[in-house]
């Protein structure tokens, strides 16, 4: 009686393993061919759609090749959108900078385990949440008669507030209707996503190092200049693409709270929704990937993916 015969399953994989080249096209094929038809072929077709127009007699695209959307992007209220939300964006990124870093800094180097896994639970316990319900909730809170302008009031602050804001609504401001507090919401929603990478670059300066600075001598904010700030900035720079990016495409927060001023996100959405114009909104929604594009080259340059 001779030795048993290899199952089926045996055959093909003793069969896979002598053909290396062909077991790697069969792993890496579906995802690759997932993110080539509905990743790579979306932001394919929406760029071709851009370079269609609309009929303002019937309200039809006209799939005809024409840069008459283009020239029609430039020349209305793009600029000022754009810029606008650049800026929400980036003051979005440089306020989570400065509040994320000295909690990472504490979670990185000073918390102890167990703080430091409460600190960590505290922390993505807001990511389980809905983000609408999130939203709503902020909305509530800074609406008028919200908790917020109900603490200012009770301070004396209310006349403080008015001169901050300067937003002329029935019955005086509040954050609801303001700038201010779609920032605050932006910050609240994304300073999660810079705490972990800059938590994560933290973690791997060499403890040596910060020895070593003062060994010779060195302040302490001589230290945090030359050795903690230089290794933690590709950190810093990782995390700033999740806030930078997130802010600069949200269209709910601008919808939700904030003024009437519209914003890149707000400006896609009205012009493939109510508008209907999808080859202006294609066009709208190119601007801010080639913004990213520029943003992404810039952190490449400055190490951010190897902290990711």
């Amino acid at each position: 009686m001779g030795p048993p015969r290899p199952t089926a399953g045996r055959r093909l994989s003793a069969w896979l393993y002598r053909r290396p080249r062909l077991r790697l096209s069969l792993l890496l094929g579906p995802p690759l061919l997932w993110m080539v038809v509905l990743y790579v072929g979306a932001l394919a077709a929406l760029l071709v759609q851009s370079f269609f127009s609309l009929d303002d007699f019937t309200g039809k695209v006209q799939r005809s090749f024409t840069l008459s959307t283009w020239h029609a992007l430039f020349t209305q209220v793009t600029f000022d959108t754009v810029l606008r939300t650049s800026v929400m964006a980036l003051s979005v990124t440089v306020a989570s900078v400065a509040v994320a870093f000295p909690i990472a800094y504490f979670m990185a180097r000073l918390a102890t385990p167990r703080v430091k896994a409460a600190l960590y639970v505290l922390m993505l316990l807001p990511l389980w949440a809905s983000y609408m319900v999130k939203v709503y909730s902020w909305n509530l809170i800074l609406s008028k008669g919200g908790v917020i302008e109900w603490g200012v009031h009770r301070v004396g602050l209310t006349g403080l507030l008015d001169r901050v804001l300067r937003v002329p609504t029935i019955g005086g401001s509040y954050l609801g209707a303001s700038l201010l507090g779609q920032f605050l919401v932006f910050v609240y929603m994304w300073l999660p996503y810079m705490i972990l990478p800059v938590e994560a670059a933290l973690e791997r300066v060499p403890a040596s190092l910060v020895d070593a600075s003062g060994d010779l001598g060195a302040h302490p904010r001589t230290t945090f200049r030359r050795v903690i700030w230089p290794l933690a900035k590709p950190g810093v720079v990782a995390g700033s693409i999740f806030t930078f990016s997130l802010t600069l495409g949200d269209f709910i927060i601008p919808t939700l709270i904030g003024t009437s001023q519209p914003s890149i996100g707000k400006a896609i959405y009205e012009y493939q929704g109510s508008a209907g114009n999808l080859p202006l909104a294609a066009a709208f929604a190119v601007l801010p990937m080639l913004i990213m594009a520029i943003y992404l080259t810039a952190a490449k340059r400055m190490g951010a993916f190897e902290a990711l």
